[in-house]
């Protein structure tokens, strides 16, 4: 790698400045974590589901989750020091 280090971008500085569209998003992923979870119960209630599909929307919801926190702390302005 000759010595080069890999830039480290703060989760912040891709967030939207805006906070109503830091808003908008936070709806939109909302909506999506929701829609999961009702397909999840769909398919666990399944006794043929795919457990592979099922292991998979458990996952994008946990990501959904974590965007969703990171957003939601973005919306809270910084205290000063």
């Amino acid at each position: 790698m000759h010595g080069r280090r890999a830039e480290r971008v703060s989760w912040r500085a891709m967030l939207p400045p805006d906070p109503a569209e830091i808003s908008r998003k936070l709806a939109d992923l909302r909506l999506e974590h929701r829609d999961l979870d009702s397909a999840i119960g769909r398919l666990q209630a399944d006794i043929a589901a795919d457990e592979l599909a099922v292991k998979r929307l458990k996952k994008r919801k946990l990501q959904l989750k974590d965007m969703i926190a990171r957003l939601e702390s973005a919306l809270i302005p910084d205290e000063p020091a």
